[in-house]
């Protein structure tokens, strides 16, 4: 049986809407009954009220749709089930008491819905209630329907937005029955799911296999028409759409090029939002492809199957007048903050920000400075490949092993750029062309880390060439990794070896000292503090998240670090 959070199994649809009441402000439970209710509910006096639900996990649905502008209230019944018949006319009465100018009850087409919403509008009308109810169904999957007709399913959401409008707007009860009638035959969806769900201390409804997906199921799991194959989402949703609008198929939504639609993409439960959004798009694209003008599109949760890892398209057709009502202000939760405007793939991008012209280059780009320029950076793009399988080793022990190949694609990148062109001679330059280089190319934490050092430190040496400043410029690099990366010395981390090389090239201050001598003790330090690593607990980077006695290496991006530093001598 799937896991849950759940307090109780039994109580798990009294405790869901409560807590859904409890975090909306303008909503209110009816006691006694599973029956959500606006707080504002004088409002409802002299207007139509719209009464609609079903059973629990749909959510949002319905009690999500609650609020000025959509539905007066919403009633729930147990998972999947259909709410009982006392407490839709507990609902009814209610809302006839707070004097409503009448009631719709708006069902989705399932036998138990219209059987026991159907009974308390009898019972209501009996009490001289005036109460009508209208029954949506809008799935276009079965050819042939049958008698039981076409299930209602997401569809319903846009008939309570529309009917919603029509009561704020004062409209009477005819009228309202009649314009979403109407707009119901411009309406269909179709359903697509990955993997089944399953009702709280029970097995999933049915079973998928790894490499299927099911088409037109409902949205309690019922059988769909057809499995096949895990299609690519564009294909998928070609299918979907190609099923929706066929001719052959009795409950097939017409479209015709040019039509205007409203279209709403509808995660079943458990799909992710990432590929909700690349759903949305393809939808988008098969319907302008086909000439269609989608004139509103609603993307997230509006009628769920629990944790059904699915999809599901409704489109709408509509006028000018469907339209405003779509757009029509309401309170309700549930209902997303929809654009008032087309939805498109044609859109004019905004065009890249032009690249900020740099200062003239110190010095040109030959002589001396920038043959041994070019020299240091081919030892260090030799040395990081020649350690490439080392690095990705001693990676393993704590990451996820690809530290050798993160240096690898800088070296080859380096190597490429200084074969292509001279390398600028002035340091500054030099540094701010490899933190851009390897910012680009590299890939991963490191390579933002090497530009972040590269930038501070080219920032640094500008207009300067002492060998001070290049002490100054490693303490300038290292400030911005500890600032942005969040690191320090003793973290197993490559500013270990940073740390160490940086305290050994403050000597370069001293008046007369020998740079030579000073970077070969630059680089001791660095292998020694790299080496050093071994015996430390990682308190940043991937390696923190390891228990230190599995630790029992040096830190790959410290060895890296030292590998560089001794391929500049």
């Amino acid at each position: 049986v799937p896991k849950k959070l759940v307090r109780s199994v039994p109580g798990c649809a009294d405790d869901a809407v409560s807590g859904f009441v409890s975090c909306s402000a303008g909503l209110r439970l009816l006691r006694g009954h599973r029956v959500v209710l606006r707080g504002d509910l004088g409002a409802v006096a002299g207007r139509v009220a719209l009464l609609a639900g079903g059973g629990s996990g749909h959510e949002p649905a319905h009690a999500g749709y609650v609020g000025q502008g959509m539905l007066t209230g919403a009633v729930a019944g147990d998972v999947f089930t259909s709410p009982p018949v006392g407490s839709v006319l507990a609902a009814i009465r209610v809302l006839i008491q707070a004097g409503a100018a009448g009631v719709l009850l708006i069902v989705k087409n399932y036998t138990g819905d219209r059987l026991n919403f159907g009974m308390a509008l009898e019972r209501a009308r009996s009490e001289g209630a005036d109460v009508r109810m209208v029954v949506v169904g809008d799935d276009c999957a079965f050819a042939k329907p049958g008698k039981a007709g076409r299930r209602g399913i997401c569809g319903t959401v846009l008939i309570h937005k529309v009917a919603g409008a029509l009561a704020e707007a004062g409209a009477g009860l005819d009228e309202i029955v009649e314009k979403v009638t109407a707009a119901s035959k411009g309406l269909g969806t179709l359903g697509l799911s990955l993997s089944p769900c399953s009702i709280p201390g029970s097995k999933p409804s049915f079973q998928l296999a790894e490499d299927e997906m099911e088409l037109g199921l409902g949205i309690h799991g019922e059988a769909g028409v057809r499995r096949m194959k895990v299609l690519p989402a564009d294909e998928a949703v070609e299918t979907m759409l190609e099923h929706m609008t066929d001719p052959s198929n009795a409950s097939h939504l017409s479209l015709t090029p040019g039509c205007s639609v409203v279209l709403m993409v509808n995660n079943l439960g458990g799909l992710s939002c990432l590929e909700l959004g690349i759903v949305a798009g393809a939808a988008v694209r098969c319907l302008e492809s086909r000439g269609i003008h989608i004139a509103r599109a609603l993307v997230g949760s509006f009628m769920t199957a629990l944790e059904m890892a699915g999809v599901s398209l409704t489109l709408m057709v509509v006028d000018e007048e469907l339209l405003r009502l779509i757009d029509a202000k309401t309170t309700a939760m549930a209902w997303p903050n929809v654009p008032t405007g087309p939805a498109t793939t044609r859109k004019e991008e905004v065009p890249a920000p032009m690249d900020i012209p740099g200062k003239p280059l110190d010095e040109a780009g030959t002589g001396p400075g920038v043959a041994w320029a070019g020299q240091v950076l081919e030892r260090v793009c030799s040395t990081l490949l020649d350690i490439q399988d080392k690095l990705n080793q001693l990676d393993r022990e704590a990451g996820d092993g690809d530290c050798g190949h993160t240096h690898a694609r800088a070296a080859q990148a380096i190597r490429e750029w200084i074969h292509s062109q001279p390398p600028p001679a002035a340091p500054s330059q030099l540094l701010s062309s490899l933190a851009d280089l390897l910012l680009e190319k590299m890939g991963g934490s490191s390579g933002v880390l090497y530009g972040l050092f590269l930038t501070a430190a080219a920032r640094t040496l500008r207009g300067r060439s002492d060998p001070a400043a290049w002490a100054d410029a490693v303490d300038s690099g290292i400030d911005a990794m500890q600032r942005y990366g969040g690191a320090a010395p003793g973290d197993r981390t490559m500013l270990d070896s940073l740390c160490a090389a940086a305290q050994a090239l403050h000597s370069l201050r001293v008046p007369g000292a020998d740079p030579l001598q000073v970077l070969e003790a630059a680089v001791q330090s660095a292998e020694a503090a790299a080496e050093a690593t071994r015996h430390m607990e990682a308190a940043a980077g991937r390696a923190s998240y390891i228990r230190s006695s599995r630790l029992e290496h040096p830190d790959p991006g410290a060895v890296a670090v030292a590998a560089v530093l001794g391929a500049v001598l």
